[in-house]
């Protein structure tokens, strides 16, 4: 029975380390060249940087490339700092156009003109027309490597043009048409050439109507374009309809993976990049401001508690239950948080349905507000025998979870638009939000309405 590829990984990871501690680094070589580059990345990312670079120097040249290209940005960059600009050129020289691209997108200016001058005029024309475009775009994930030919020619010519090529583009799916301008035409899946008669023209079996990518396309859309019509490639153009190059399946795929872990690492104010074994400094740097960020909103929910020292120490329940409001809060309005920053990734948040979106958080968090503030009520009386308090905390409890999915809706859209990513500063603000509305409510609701409320039940 075949294990899982993540458990033969962590088998991998395991053996390699016992040959490092043994020092059986023969063993270790063949162990290291035998596994596919994604998993050698892998295994680097999850080694100390001391037992990194000893199975750096043990990889063959022609798996270096492949392996760099499989690694996150910041173990990546911690490699190249020891490499000369003739190893990088040797070690990409033989990756795809775009596999290029995107190495070349993550070293600094200097480093990328001294690769780029170290390659063939022809490659490094190819290359450089895709990095004139955003990384984030169409254009800066194409592969200009494709496979062209015109309309007016019979199947077998293409045919036999196809024999006399050494290898086709990897992920090779269908043949793009262009005119004789470079304009884009159509494509022809290669099942329909293989299964026309040789006679046949081109220009009848093409595919008019599928769709090619302006190459200012955000990347988040062509991922979404390419789930929506199941492609496994397609077409890029410029705005004159040239054709520039192709985006493939796997340059989707890691789009999508980035996403996702853009997503859950900004959560925690931390870069999808950054590496497992980072140095200490450089790690305690990064997140020492997102601490320093939690403390100020942490000493402004302490301030409002301060303005209401007298109430606390004349309702000493209160102390025990006030905390549960905001701990209430800051869940609803992460799950709705989460909800909308997907939303807005996936682009299925627009200004005509965010007000349907709004009204269908805020019913949920009615409903949920309703429920709960029953329950933390009965629990109240139940515990401290204390009905002001517990309807006073019913009463904060229904607010702030009204307040959280609004502020879940509302915040990431304000972000988006001041050009903040909603991922990286989204839960910090809300958890600000909800603590201070969370505390206030309990408190100055227990200020105003206790003694009344006392009065009334005698």
């Amino acid at each position: 029975m075949t294990k899982p590829v993540h458990q033969n990984i962590e088998q991998k990871l395991s053996r390699l380390t016992d040959a490092i501690e043994s020092g059986s680094l023969f063993q270790l070589q063949g162990m290291i060249n035998a596994m596919h580059p994604a998993e050698i990345a892998h295994v680097l990312e999850s080694s100390p940087p001391s037992r990194r670079s000893i199975i750096w120097e043990l990889i063959d040249s022609e798996n270096e490339g492949e392996t760099l290209i499989e690694m996150g940005d910041e173990a990546r960059a911690n490699l190249i700092d020891e490499m000369q600009s003739g190893e990088l050129v040797e070690a990409v020289k033989d990756l795809n156009v775009d596999d290029i691209v995107d190495f070349l997108q993550s070293l600094p200016d200097e480093l990328t003109k001294q690769t780029l001058a170290g390659m063939g005029r022809q490659q490094r024309e190819r290359i450089q027309v895709a990095l004139a475009y955003d990384e984030d775009t169409a254009g800066g994930m194409m592969d200009t490597e494709v496979i062209t030919i015109r309309a007016n020619v019979s199947v077998d010519v293409v045919l036999r043009y196809l024999r006399m090529q050494e290898e086709l583009p990897t992920h090779t799916d269908t043949l793009i048409i262009i005119n004789k301008y470079g304009k884009y035409k159509g494509i022809l899946q290669l099942t329909d050439l293989i299964t026309s008669q040789p006679d046949e023209k081109i220009q009848d079996i093409l595919d008019d109507q599928h769709p090619a990518i302006p190459a200012d396309m955000p990347s988040n859309e062509v991922a979404s374009l390419f789930e929506d019509r199941n492609l496994i490639s397609a077409p890029v153009v410029d705005k004159s309809g040239s054709l520039l190059g192709r985006i493939t399946i796997d340059d989707v795929v890691d789009v999508i993976r980035d996403e996702t872990e853009h997503s859950m690492m900004g959560m925690a104010g931390l870069n999808e990049e950054e590496d497992l074994f980072a140095p200490v400094i450089n790690s305690s740097k990064r997140r020492a401001l997102w601490l320093g960020t939690n403390l100020l909103t942490a000493f402004l929910a302490s301030w409002v508690i301060k303005q209401f020292t007298d109430t606390l120490e004349a309702a000493i329940a209160l102390v025990a239950l006030m905390s549960i409001v905001p701990s209430m809060g800051g869940i609803a309005g992460s799950q709705t948080l989460t909800l909308v920053i997907r939303g807005l990734a996936l682009g299925q948040i627009v200004k005509g349905n965010t007000r349907s979106l709004l009204n269908k958080e805020l019913l949920i968090g009615l409903i949920n507000g309703l429920i709960w503030a029953v329950v933390v009520f009965i629990i109240s009386v139940v515990i401290f025998h204390d009905t002001g308090i517990g309807i006073v905390v019913a009463i904060a409890m229904l607010l702030n979870l009204l307040i959280a999915p609004l502020t879940g809706v509302i915040l990431p859209i304000i972000l988006r638009k001041l050009g903040i990513d909603p991922a990286l500063a989204g839960s910090v603000l809300l958890t600000t939000v909800t603590d201070v509305v969370g505390y206030a409510a309990v408190l100055g609701l227990a200020a105003v309405l206790l003694p009344y409320i006392r009065l009334v039940l005698g």
